[in-house]
């Protein structure tokens, strides 16, 4: 009798889909998986074509409700973006994978790869994977369309500055090229007596205005004024103005300040030259050396104005000049300038040649100054002095003359001056006469003046060729060493056109 043994290997059983016969594993619907698919699309609902907005001015995408975000190719950011496109026929299935499919950059098409489950038939749980295909399409957003239109600003700031010379507006317009502060402005506006600048919203203003007080000393008033409201949202719509005030000196002043002042100033003459205007006011006794720093707040508790009209400078002719070697120094005096030689001089007016009139003076400048030299200055002894602190002091403390600086030969310099420097695009009127005499004057305070050549950016100007010969009188020049490359790209960089792009 022989006995059936029961094989230990079990295997489960198959059966036949109830569709189409063929054998299939046990499963809740007992339809096979093809024709699962043929009778159930579990896609169904979303959307395989989805537009989305880009603007090509920013390179933002339209994140709806009303936002528009920065988001690089194949990001993670741009693919949460596609998917909030289609979130709500997401919220119906099971999402198991997203990712990009690469397209051409210049396709205007976005393709992301979905796999997705969902419950069917009987319990059963179905996958499936599918492409949705996103179209860019172009859209200006509302802050591009704002710069566009030029005319339509939300905060202006008025910049201004009582002055007869715009060396600090020249000054403060590199500052501004160098640290790119001009990027947010929809527009820049030249007036007689300053800048104004156009912003489409208050929080750039806000950012400018701070950059101005850390770069020059003045100070501001905020105003606005209200253009709409809706009364149901309760939102206001707003015009911002900063009226910002620039300290009303300028570099060669001659000032004269309060006694007060000058005694918190380590018992400095009244008397100074400003040498320097930056984040604060640079003044120097051209009697003794002593200098002194005055910022912003400082000056508009004790203020105080130029003595002489930028016109009123006058030239004269070295006719002596010795070095003062042992400097007396008052109790509590403030810091001696190491960069200045000081000097007593004999000049003569180059007008008054034709008489034996000669005036004594200390100057700050006797490191530079030889009998012979020309040298500009201001002659205060001949001078109405109308200020209410020069009242005050007595005559025998005022100088006849204020040396300022050397005179070189403008032309000269001119022709020899192998460097350049941009400039804002702003709108302004025709540049007169003297607009251009006062910017001649600012770039040779940047070529005697190397603290301030330090904070700009200096290019190198390729059409004019390097002279190697050294008869310039000695004027001081900008080296090659301190200059930029000045970076022009042509439309087509890597064809025939680009072959010519200087680097």
């Amino acid at each position: 009798m022989e006995y059936l043994t029961e094989p230990t290997d079990r295997s489960p059983g198959h059966i036949l889909c109830c569709e189409c016969g063929v054998p299939i594993s046990p499963n809740p619907a007992n339809i096979c998986v093809a024709c699962l698919r043929s009778k159930v699309d579990i896609s169904q609902g979303i959307p395989k074509q989805v537009s989305i907005s880009f603007c090509k001015q920013c390179q933002r995408y339209f994140q709806p409700p009303g936002t528009w975000v920065q988001c690089a190719l194949e990001s993670r950011e741009l693919l949460a973006l596609c998917l909030k496109k289609i979130k709500a026929p997401l919220s119906k299935v099971r999402l198991v994978d997203a990712g990009f499919v690469w397209t051409e950059p210049h396709s205007k098409r976005l393709k992301v790869k979905l796999t997705i489950q969902k419950e069917v038939m009987n319990g059963a749980i179905l996958q499936q994977v599918f492409v949705v295909d996103y179209v860019v399409q172009s859209q200006m957003c509302g802050d591009c369309h704002r710069v566009e239109a030029k005319d339509f600003w939300k905060a202006v700031i008025q910049v201004r500055q009582k002055a007869l010379h715009k060396k600090t507006f020249y000054y403060l317009e590199q500052l501004i090229l160098k640290y790119g502060m001009h990027q947010n402005t929809l527009r820049i506006k030249e007036i007689h007596d300053g800048l104004d600048f156009y912003y489409s919203s208050k929080q750039h203003a806000q950012k400018m205005v701070e950059f101005l007080q850390c770069t020059v000393p003045c100070r501001y008033k905020a105003s606005q004024r209200l253009i709409s409201q809706d009364i149901h949202s309760n939102t206001y719509n707003y015009k911002s103005t900063f009226s910002v005030e620039i300290v009303p000196i300028c570099k060669d002043n001659v000032v004269c300040l309060s006694p007060k002042l000058a005694q918190s100033l380590g018992n400095i003459n009244q008397i100074c030259v400003c040498i320097r205007v930056s984040s604060a006011i640079h003044l120097i006794d051209p009697n003794t050396l002593q200098v002194a720093d005055i910022d912003g707040s400082t000056f508009w508790s004790h203020p105080f104005n130029s003595l002489c009209h930028p016109k009123q400078l006058e030239e004269f002719i070295v006719m002596e000049c010795s070095i003062v070697r042992n400097i007396k120094r008052s109790a509590g005096a403030g810091m001696i300038s190491k960069k200045h030689t000081l000097g007593e001089v004999w000049v003569q007016k180059t007008s008054e040649m034709s008489t034996d009139k000669q005036y004594f003076c200390r100057t700050h400048l006797g490191h530079l100054l030889n009998p012979g030299d020309l040298v500009l200055g201001f002659d205060l002894a001949n001078c109405n002095l109308n200020d209410e602190h020069v009242n005050k002091i007595n005559s025998d403390r005022i100088p006849d003359v204020v040396l300022i600086k050397k005179s070189y030969d403008r032309t000269k310099r001119q022709r020899r001056r192998n460097w350049k420097l941009k400039e804002l695009a702003k709108d302004r009127e025709n540049m007169d006469t003297d607009d251009e005499r006062q910017y001649q004057d600012f770039l040779e305070d940047l070529e005697e003046d190397e603290t301030i050549r330090k904070n700009v950016n200096i290019y190198r100007d390729s059409t004019i060729p390097v002279e190697t010969d050294t008869d310039d009188e000695g004027a001081p020049r900008i080296s090659l060493a301190e200059m930029l490359e000045d970076l022009h790209i042509s439309q087509d960089a890597t064809g025939e056109e680009g072959a010519s792009m200087m680097t």
